[in-house]
């Protein structure tokens, strides 16, 4: 459910111009970041890099299965 949230102008513009360079939207950048927060929040070893490649193989679809052998 889609909800309406009031945000600093300055965040919105620092999100607007990430965004841009990662290819996402403003929304889904803001999500990014919440759902990077949380789990550095949960994990406070593991780096902003780590958690990134983490949240990336965990997006990406699995194109076939590997079979061993």
């Amino acid at each position: 459910m889609a909800q309406t949230v009031k945000l600093s102008d300055e965040l919105v513009e620092d999100a607007k111009r990430i965004a841009a360079v990662e290819h996402r939207s403003v929304p889904r950048q803001i999500e990014f970041y919440f759902r990077m927060a949380l789990i550095a929040e949960e994990n406070p070893d593991l780096s902003f890099s780590l958690i990134r490649e983490i949240m990336k193989a965990d997006a990406e679809e699995a194109t076939e299965e590997y079979t061993f052998g």
